[in-house]
């Protein structure tokens, strides 16, 4: 079997990007999750919960290639928070169940330049036509903002951050 360098870096840049968001969540109760630090709506639980769902979607996306996907809004007004009957704990297995699964259709899809209808949105009425690397750094673009967002909202709860709780 030949490796493939870019699919392999992919997966360990995702994992390394998560690694840090689950860092900015280390020691975080429940209610803590759900506590807003700043003036946004967002946090910590609400990006989890953000986080976890948008890479799901787009691993769906990446295998089902429907040419007639819309985008559900339905779901928008809860995307940012974290349900009463979720945890932190239970969504970051979840998540780890979500990474598995991208790191196997990574490795799986037989080409990083495909494209692959994208869903139509009320902010994107006209369909796109994305590659399979696009879509897969999309997924990191994502994680990583969030991740700053996280590490902002960390600090106002109780002054940790990600950087200081790496060295931990």
């Amino acid at each position: 079997m030949t490796v493939d360098h870019e699919r392999e870096e992919l997966i360990t840049v995702l994992a390394s990007q998560r690694e840090l968001f689950r860092i900015t969540l280390r020691g975080i109760e429940d209610d803590q999750a759900r506590q807003r630090s700043t003036v946004s709506e967002l946090t910590l639980g609400g990006l989890l919960h953000h986080i976890v769902n948008t890479e799901r979607h787009w691993t769906t996306i990446l295998v089902e290639r429907d040419p007639n996907s819309e985008f559900d809004v339905s779901g928008m007004d809860s995307e940012y928070r974290l349900d009463p009957d979720e945890t932190v704990q239970g969504l970051l297995a979840e998540w780890e169940a979500v990474a598995e699964q991208t790191a196997k259709v990574i490795r799986e899809l037989p080409n990083l330049e495909d494209s692959v209808p994208t869903p139509t949105a009320p902010w994107a009425p006209e369909r796109q036509w994305l590659t399979v690397r696009y879509i897969l750094l999309h997924i990191l673009r994502e994680i990583s903002q969030h991740s700053g967002h996280a590490d902002i909202i960390r600090e106002a709860l109780d002054g940790a951050n990600t950087t200081y709780q790496r060295a931990v």
